[in-house]
Order: C-alpha cells, then sequence, then structure tokens
C-alpha cells in the first residue's frame, strides 16, 4: 500500500450491484474542486461556497450529458470521516449509473481508492488510532448483538483508553529511570522502586485479565462452538434441524447416518452460537464412520459447550411396573441408566472445565411420573445441567437455548468489562507481559537502571503497537487490507 495521501480518493460506499441508492465518497485535498466540476446544484450554487455538513439537490454532468440526479453531501477538513474534504453523491442505485459517475470522477483526477483507505486517512489524520480503525471492520462484519457490542466499545476508545493509561504511567516511570541515567555518577534516584513495584504488579494484574478476556472475545466475535454428541441413533441431528427451524441434517433410523461434522449458527439473545452436529460416538468396523468419530472428540476439544444426547425411550429407569411395559414396546436391550451416569462421569472428567448440557431425548414417549423419575437421577451427576427433550415435537428446545444464553450472561464465558477481540491485540499483550514480567524479575534483583530501561521501552513498544504510536507500512497494509473498498 502506497504511503503518499497527497491524491485524492473515490469509491462506492455503499455494496456493489443494483438498489434503490448508492453513495460514492471522494475525500482528499481535491475533492470539493473535483466534485464541482461534474455536480451542478438545481439553485446554481457553488459547492465550494458552502457550509460544511450541508446537503445540496443538483446533476451529475459529463459536459453537456446528464449522468443523475443526486444529493451531494459536503464534509469540509477537518470536521470530516477521514480529517480531509469529503464529498459523498447519492446518486440512483443502477449499476450503470454507478460506474460512469465513478468513471467521470477518475477522468478529473480522482484515483480509485483501495480497501480501507478512507479509514486509513482518518488514522493518519488524528480521526481515530489504530485499534478504534480496527474496530470499524468488526463494526462492519458483526452479525449478532454481542460482536456489535464489542466491536462499538472498542471503537469508542474502550480498549484503546485502558492501553494508553497504562501506557502513560510506564511512560513516566521510564522517564525518571532515563533521568537517573544522566546523574549515573551522582548516584542518585528520582523512580521511587516502591511505587514502581506497585505500578508494575498493577499492569500485571491487568494484562493478564485482558489476556485471558480474549478467549471470551474470539467466541463472542465469531460465535460460540456447542458441539452435540451422543451415541448414534438417539437425535443429534433432529435436535440441530429442531435448533435451526431447518432440515438442514440428514435424519434416519439408520445408525451413523451422520459420517461427518454438519455446523451452523443461529442466534439467540444476540449472542451467535454455533452448533456442531457430529457423528454418533460407537465401536465401529467402518472406516469413514470411524472417521467421523475421531472428529466428534475434536470437535468436543473445540467446543466452548458439550451438549450429550441420549435416547429416554429406550432406557431401563428402575421403575418395575415402566420398565415391564417399555421392554415389550423395545425388544431389544433396555439401557440401564446408572450407565448412561457413568458415560457421563467420564465425560465430565475429561472435560471438566466445559459446560456440559445433558439431554434425555425423545422424552414424549415417557409419562409423567417416569419423567420426574429420570429427572431426580440425572440431576445426581454434578455439573450437568440435565434437561428432558424431545427435538421431534419441539419440546423443551426453547429452554435449551436459555439455558445456553445462561452461560453467557451468569459469566461461564464472559466476565470482563473490556474484552480482547483481536488477534494482533493478542500478540502484542502476550509480549508486553513478558517484558514486563522482566522488568519485574529486574526490580526484585536490584538490577540497575539502565538495564531496567532496556525492558521498559520494549514493553511501550508493545503497547504502542496496539494504538498506533509504534507502527510501519507493513503493520498498515496488512491491517487495513482486510477492510472493504469505499470504507
Amino acid at each position: 500500500m502506497p504511503m503518499t495521501y497527497s491524491d485524492t480518493i473515490v469509491a462506492l460506499a455503499t455494496p456493489s450491484g443494483a438498489g434503490a441508492i448508492a453513495v460514492i465518497r471522494l475525500s482528499g485535498a481535491q475533492a470539493i474542486a473535483i466534485a464541482s466540476e461534474v455536480f451542478h446544484s438545481v439553485s446554481d450554487k457553488v459547492l465550494s461556497k458552502q457550509k460544511t455538513h450541508t446537503v445540496h439537490l443538483g446533476h451529475i454532468k459529463d459536459g453537456e450529458r446528464m449522468i443523475d440526479e443526486v444529493l451531494a453531501t459536503l464534509f469540509k477538513n477537518p470536521n470530516s470521516y477521514t480529517g480531509e474534504d469529503v464529498v459523498e453523491f447519492s446518486c440512483h442505485g443502477s449499476h450503470y449509473i454507478q460506474q460512469e459517475i465513478l468513471q467521470l470522477c477518475l477522468r478529473k483526477g480522482c484515483r480509485m481508492a483501495t480497501a480501507g483507505e478512507f479509514t486509513l486517512r482518518a488514522f493518519l489524520h488524528g480521526k481515530m488510532d489504530l485499534s478504534q480503525a480496527e474496530a470499524v471492520a468488526d463494526l462492519i462484519a458483526s452479525d449478532s448483538e454481542a460482536s456489535h457490542q464489542l466491536a462499538i466499545s472498542q471503537m469508542r476508545g474502550g480498549f484503546s483508553n485502558e492501553i494508553l493509561k497504562l501506557r502513560e504511567e510506564l511512560l513516566n516511570f521510564a522517564s525518571l529511570i532515563e533521568l537517573e541515567l544522566d546523574f549515573a555518577e551522582e548516584d542518585v534516584e528520582f523512580a521511587n522502586r516502591e511505587a514502581f513495584q506497585q505500578l508494575i504488579s498493577k499492569i500485571t494484574h491487568v494484562l493478564k485479565r485482558l489476556i485471558d478476556s480474549f478467549a471470551t472475545g474470539n467466541v463472542l466475535k465469531n460465535g460460540i462452538p456447542v458441539a452435540i454428541v451422543g451415541e448414534p441413533n438417539v437425535g443429534k441431528s433432529t435436535l440441530l434441524n429442531a435448533l435451526l427451524n431447518e432440515e438442514r441434517a440428514i435424519v434416519s433410523d439408520i445408525a451413523g447416518t451422520t459420517r461427518d461434522t454438519i455446523e451452523d449458527e443461529i442466534n439467540i439473545g444476540g449472542i451467535g452460537f454455533r452448533f456442531i452436529d457430529t457423528a454418533g460416538i460407537r465401536e465401529t468396523q467402518d472406516v469413514i464412520e470411524g472417521l467421523g468419530i475421531q472428529k466428534t472428540f475434536q470437535k468436543m476439544e473445540q467446543a466452548h459447550v458439550v451438549v450429550y444426547l441420549f435416547d429416554a425411550s429406550h432406557l431401563q429407569l428402575g421403575l418395575s411396573a415402566s420398565d415391564a411395559t417399555r421392554q415389550a414396546a423395545h425388544p431389544e436391550a433396555l439401557r440401564d441408566l446408572g450407565a448412561i451416569q457413568q458415560e457421563l462421569e467420564k465425560v465430565k472428567n475429561r472435560f471438566p472445565q466445559k459446560p456440559l448440557v445433558v439431554i434425555a431425548n425423545k422424552t414424549d414417549t415417557l409419562t409423567e411420573t417416569e419423567k420426574a423419575h429420570l429427572q431426580d437421577r440425572l440431576s445426581a451427576v454434578e455439573g450437568t445441567h440435565p434437561l428432558l427433550l424431545s427435538a421431534k415435537t419441539g419440546e423443551g428446545v426453547e429452554e435449551l437455548k436459555h439455558r445456553l444464553l445462561a452461560f453467557v450472561n451468569s459469566g461461564v464465558l464472559r466476565n470482563n468489562e473490556t474484552i480482547v477481540t483481536n488477534t494482533r491485540h493478542y500478540d502484542a499483550l502476550l509480549k508486553a507481559l513478558e517484558e514486563i514480567l522482566k522488568v519485574q524479575e529486574g526490580l526484585n534483583s536490584n538490577l540497575s537502571g539502565d538495564l531496567l530501561a532496556i525492558d521498559i521501552r520494549q514493553a511501550l513498544y508493545h503497547f504502542g503497537e496496539i494504538t498506533g504510536e509504534i507502527t510501519n507500512d507493513d503493520l498498515l497494509g496488512n491491517i487495513f487490507a482486510n477492510f472493504c473498498i469505499g470504507k
């Protein structure tokens, strides 16, 4: 990405394709002059003489040929998104009209904006820091209330302010230590070591909290993965279809129908949940099904919530009358409820940190007495959040959604006010923490100020990387290349 921005750029600021209207944006020193050449006000106003933040009706003309009737919105520097002069044409959304206006602006001296160049110019003109600029891309990509709120918070400077405050406090002490170096021969101490210890402890605590928040921020931004697991034919695919309210997965009485994982996402209470229907877990000689079962365990490792499903219609409940009736209805051997409880204990022990929702499916075949008995037995397995459900009829599906949402709102998955969602920020925080721990070690060992200063400078460098005080062309190119054209 070139680093000279004296030219004037133009791009379509709305999605490409036909629509009711489209917005074409110009930014740069010649934006108003070029716009004035092609825009003719219906009241003969001169665009350059109008006040900033005003809207004017007129026509776009190429010589005597009229292209479209448009609204021209004027933003004079520095009171614009980019900090430069900006003009936006709101035209009719015909693809032909859009291209005609863009080509006309290019012939008059504009060049096409690169991806993210409007926001890059906003950063370069001090309208936002680098962290806030990256939040613009997250805001555009947000598809749930949670990801939207995270992007809004970052764009308003919530994360930046926390980092800037830490950097400023560390910089003050760094300045005092650097001053001590100038008076090395007099053996004076300007930086109070006890106060410095307290600051380093505070910075360490904040950095660890922000680093820990990344796991939460990442899933809230990209959707919380939920693995639906269990033996074959217990209704995993039916449950996925019920959650999505569509026939997403193939449902069959034949065991082992799902050979691979099937994923889809839904929004529950403003939070994105990514449901993963996995292959049934059982002993099998089928190579393909075996690979699917291996993937099931991989998905369980990656998931943040595990939903364990079993078939309640084939259970031996320990109620003599009920079991006799059920045995007659199902000539095949009934499953012992105690064995189910043992399996749940194994899953819980294998993934002790993951919320585990245990679902007895097909409970539409049970009597109320059988349901109450089953609920009591399942509740004996601590930390499994049991739920009786019928994926076929939909009974209990809404309760499952409420349970999943409760994990987020109760703090099991989200417990920090400031949440890190950006991998680049996460990496910089890890590096900053590494340097701060070196400073801590140096203080404990009574190292000299010149050696402490080296690690402090490195920590300050990594703080600056996040907000953009420290930057380079390659970094900016990588960040803004991920933006859409026109933003």
